[in-house]
């Protein structure tokens, strides 16, 4: 070996990195391809691997248990998705080949207006996961999907692609969710969901939860367990996911809408930062876990070949813009983010965290953002993300406490974006956030220490499925923090989703929350509704927002 190279050592160790001045992306790629040798697969050879091929599968058992789904929808195509699995929670229980699937693409529910088909295959490097990307389909048109493995039929998918790039949409609706611990409660909220009449669903994270069993209690009990131990391996990821695709709500809402997914903490571990585990485990040990963490996230998702995880990383920031109406801006704030500052958690602000220089969202991807804002057409610029975007001071009277993981540990970074909103006289700014599990509604301000400075745009921040459990409408503890916080207008600490109904001129967002989730079939309410007039940025809520609408 040159010895003058790099070694793995060399790329963990902070100070030779300060010292060589080495950008995150060269030191994922570098420490991506010897930790990919180390694990004894690469994501780009797996496909090339001569792996036999079974022709007339026979099943054990019902193969398609996790259900369908479709995602990263565009205004000609569209991914579909489905995992063979026949034993889900046990690694599968495939054969070590690879398998045909038929896939069919209809304009009606009964299929007799097949306007698609072909043929895919379930890779058993993949987990036989499947993921077939369609083209050549009409802009802004329902379709309807399914898959056949041996003499096997998979559940029926509906999808829908979105506008054309320039077309005039009046109307978009879509819902936005996070925060899904498998153990705290119920998906009553995707049953509900399903029952929508939406264009889309985005997922803005912990999609899983890494916890072993009974490791995370939540205050209303848990009424589910996670099947295993915490996960390390790619095979322990694989059985956690399958874990939370085996639920019969979460697979409604997936056949029921096409997903824009994008991922957070828990679907690795709890707050990480980049390749800085937030425990005490190794980097090294960190980043086999991660690769093996991201791989089965991608094997899990329908998402697109080109955002298939390679050395070490995963591309999931991209964007997607539905006709002149709105320019979803989805962002990933984990895996390029610098380490949190004071160790992590609620501290003061500091030095630290005031470092002109820390960034959330990386260099590369921050020039893509702004990039993006400024060169949208669309009347709605949207940013989808993660982590709570406005300043939440949560110490009541003199001096501050602030989350050092949300953009308040990154305060420069945010700066950065909201100096080059005002510069550049971007409107109709929208920031979608998940989490916290509990919604706020804020009012983005150019100056947030001047609560005087002009509003720039408006925060939606949506609740939990089910983490934290059933969860409460609100504290008199939260009216102090409201009170500190004057651009923040609203509280609910309540399970559920949010909906938005956009419009040229009207952004609605309703607040969609379930009393209890301890227990299924919990009835679904609107528990407030905001509204932003465009060109107008500020909430405006309205009224008589309770009304029971969905029974179950």
């Amino acid at each position: 070996m040159d010895k003058d190279k790099p070694t793995l050592e060399d790329w963990l160790d902070p100070d030779f990195l300060r010292s060589k001045r080495m950008d995150r992306r060269r030191f994922l790629q570098e420490a991506g391809r010897i930790t990919a040798l180390s694990l004894g697969f690469t994501l780009s050879g797996a496909l090339l691997k001569n792996v036999p091929v079974e022709a007339a599968p026979r099943f054990p058992s019902y193969p398609f248990t996790l259900g369908v789904a479709s995602g990263d929808p565009m205004p000609d195509s569209v991914v579909l998705w489905t995992r063979l699995a026949p034993d889900p929670l046990n690694g599968g229980g495939m054969p070590p080949r690879d398998i045909p699937v038929r896939w069919e693409v209809a304009a009606d529910e009964g299929f007799r207006r097949v306007i698609q088909s072909g043929t895919a295959y379930a890779r058993s490097d993949f987990a036989h996961s499947v993921h077939v990307e369609v083209s050549g389909l009409q802009p802004d048109h329902h379709y309807y999907y399914r898959f056949k493995a041996g003499s096997e039929l998979s559940p029926v998918g509906r999808t829908k692609t979105l506008p054309a790039p320039n077309a005039a949409v009046p109307v978009l609706s879509f819902a936005f969710a996070s925060c899904q611990h498998y153990e705290h409660g119920y998906y009553t909220a995707y049953r509900r969901m399903a029952e929508e009449d939406l264009d889309l669903v985005l997922h803005l994270g912990d999609y899983i939860y890494e916890h072993g069993t009974g490791e995370y209690l939540c205050p209303s009990g848990n009424v589910r367990s996670h099947n295993s131990r915490k996960p390390r391996t790619l095979e322990e990821y694989r059985n956690r996911h399958a874990l939370y695709k085996t639920d019969p709500d979460l697979q409604k809402a997936h056949a029921a809408f096409p997903w824009v997914v994008v991922w957070d903490d828990h679907e690795v571990e709890n707050n990480y930062a980049g390749t800085i585990p937030q425990g005490e485990e190794g980097r090294r040990d960190f980043i086999r876990r991660r690769m093996a963490a991201y791989r089965a996230y991608y094997e899990h998702m329908p998402l697109r070949s080109r955002f298939m995880p390679r050395r070490g990383e995963m591309r999931l920031y991209r964007r997607f813009r539905c006709g002149d109406l709105v320019n979803f801006h989805v962002l990933d704030t984990r895996q390029y983010r610098d380490n949190q500052a004071g160790g992590d958690g609620w501290k003061p602000p500091g030095r630290e965290s005031a470092d002109p220089n820390r960034t959330l969202l990386g260099a590369e991807q921050e020039r893509w953002l702004l990039s993006g804002l400024e060169n949208s057409k669309a009347r709605w610029n949207v940013i989808a993300q993660q982590v709570f975007f406005s300043k939440k001071d949560v110490r009541v009277g003199p001096g501050e406490l602030l989350n050092m993981d949300s953009w308040d540990g990154y305060p420069a970074s945010r700066d950065r974006i909201l100096k080059f909103i005002a510069e550049k006289g971007i409107s109709n700014l929208v920031v979608l956030t998940g989490d916290v599990h509990s919604n706020w509604a804020n009012e983005i301000k150019a100056d947030f220490d001047r609560p005087d400075s002009p509003t720039v745009g408006v925060e939606f921040v949506g609740t939990s499925i089910t983490s934290d459990g059933d969860g409460f409408d609100t504290r008199r503890d939260i009216m102090g923090i409201l009170a500190e916080n004057p651009h923040i207008k609203f509280f609910n600490g309540q399970r559920g989703y949010v909906r938005c109904t956009v419009t040229p001129d009207i952004w609605r967002t309703d607040y969609r929350v379930l009393p209890y989730v301890s227990r299924p079939g919990a009835p679904i309410t609107t528990r407030a509704t905001f509204v932003v007039e465009s060109g107008r940025p500020g909430l405006r809520r309205t009224k008589g927002e309770s009304s029971l609408v969905t029974t179950g």
